[in-house]
């Protein structure tokens, strides 16, 4: 208890590592957090949240056209120097729970500075880390208020209803209830009361497996239509039980409820078949905005929904929505930001799969790419990373057991990564002084995962307790 205290007084007097926000050379918290994004933007956003469109339907949220949520710095705030970032952090980096020794870099977001590298362009495995560059590849691409559709159109002709998948893993059976029910009014005003269903994963070139393997608790069969990410269970995150055949199972749940809704349905109501070109829309349904869509993957580490965004990203470019053309597309999207893509492979876009390779200079480059105040469509990049102490996957740690990782506590925020012998860390961190500080740490070869994260959070909170200058 005494440590929730401690970290909330301190989350309170100077965190805004948490907002980001910089002004008058010191950082000064925005606004209490609420899953990886400020409340006040979260307030903001909601005179936005009921939008009208053309299927009146009633959207989770919006990206509020509010202030940048990083202000550009005024200089008074002393410089961080390569030398104190060394002294800070390059024997906690040598340490031996780092397995082969970490790949680092550290940027000052403000000047672009590289303030520390040790074996930066070293490809590495990332583990969830490249969620990082999915999260910047699909925004660049896409725009932050994108929204994945999922439609239901009607072909007169066989009297048949197609639901069509628009690659919304986070679609609900509320959704599809409500879907449902739109669905049957529009059915009602051509005087439909007796139809057919079908529904259609199209938008993908074929469902697919993760190299992981199927049957994996970590993510589901890759299809642009599921219900719930094809969990079994009442989760929302994390690992879990998943079924063998997500896209019928979401046609079947959609057919129960327009029943529901007073529509006799015959025959089969799992059947796979591609609505025709032309087919008339019923009803749709629009996800979050994009900008909030990457904020759940980075704070949940949403495996599922990474694979999705990066397929969205796939098909707005040109490529096919496989691991092959989301290779293509992120890395497209990468070099527009002219980032340094030298070593770099994106073999999938959630980090599961070992042959991704990314380096530290990359990570730590998106990072400010994604700070920058002339790219404000970006920044859910940053707003998305959970919060050291507090939120997503580094809620249970930065506590105050030792080594002053507990330092850090509400001042980091990254995105984490994780594999069988692969640790990794990447995000922002501000300094004593004030200064907003990317870093990422690359470790593999570890052999005690928890020793690893300790190793990599006491790195981190070391920048953010150093004056560094």
């Amino acid at each position: 208890m005494l440590r929730r205290h401690r970290a909330t007084w301190r989350l309170a007097v100077g965190s805004a590592a948490v907002g980001l926000v910089v002004a008058a050379g010191a950082v000064a918290l925005a606004g209490p957090w609420d899953a990886g994004q400020r409340t006040a933007e979260r307030d903001h956003a909601a005179t936005d949240a009921l939008r009208d469109e053309s299927d009146t339907e009633r959207v989770a949220s919006t990206v509020a056209a509010a202030a940048p949520v990083l202000a550009p710095l005024d200089g008074r705030a002393p410089e961080a120097t390569p030398a104190a970032v060394e002294r800070a952090i390059g024997r906690l980096l040598d340490s031996a729970a780092l397995g082969d020794g970490a790949a680092g870099a550290v940027v000052d977001i403000s000047t672009g500075d590289t303030l520390y590298r040790e074996n930066a362009r070293s490809p590495r495995t990332p583990a969830s880390t490249v969620k990082v560059l999915t999260s910047v590849a699909a925004l660049n691409a896409l725009g932050a208020d994108h929204r994945l559709a999922t439609r239901v159109v009607w072909d007169p002709e066989e009297r048949r209803v197609h639901l069509v998948g628009g690659g919304d893993t986070t679609l609900t059976d509320d959704d599809l209830a409500r879907l449902a029910r739109r669905t049957a009014e529009a059915l009602a005003e051509h005087d439909v009361d007796r139809v057919r269903i079908a529904y259609d994963v199209s938008l993908y070139p074929r469902e697919q497996h993760h190299p992981i393997g199927s049957g994996n608790t970590n993510i589901a069969t890759i299809t642009p239509l599921q219900l719930n990410a094809g969990r079994l269970d009442d989760s929302s995150s994390g690992p879990a039980p998943r079924s063998d055949e997500p896209a019928a199972d979401a046609a079947r749940a959609f057919a129960g409820h327009l029943r529901a809704a007073g529509v006799e349905v015959t025959g089969a109501t799992d059947t796979d078949r591609a609505a025709p070109e032309g087919a008339g829309e019923l009803a749709v349904h629009r996800s979050a905005p994009l900008s909030s869509l990457v904020e759940r993957m980075l704070t949940h580490s949403d495996n599922d929904l990474a694979e999705a965004l990066a397929r969205a990203t796939a098909v707005a470019t040109g490529h096919p929505a496989d691991f092959r053309g989301v290779d293509r597309a992120l890395t497209g999207e990468l070099e527009k930001l002219d980032l340094p893509l030298h070593n770099v492979r994106i073999a999938d876009a959630s980090g599961l799969d070992r042959d991704d390779r990314v380096t530290a200079a990359v990570l730590t480059q998106a990072l400010a790419v994604a700070a920058d105040p002339e790219r404000p469509e970006l920044r859910a990049a940053l707003t998305g990373l959970p919060v050291a102490g507090f939120t997503g996957t580094l809620q249970a740690r930065y506590d105050a057991s030792g080594g002053g990782v507990g330092d850090g506590a509400g001042l980091v925020r990254a995105k984490t990564g994780t594999l069988t012998g692969v640790n990794t860390l990447a995000g922002t961190a501000v300094t004593g002084d004030g200064r907003v500080l990317a870093f990422a740490f690359l470790a593999s070869g570890t052999d005690n995962g928890e020793e690893a994260e300790a190793a990599l959070d006491a790195a981190a909170s070391a920048l953010a307790t150093c004056g560094c200058h």
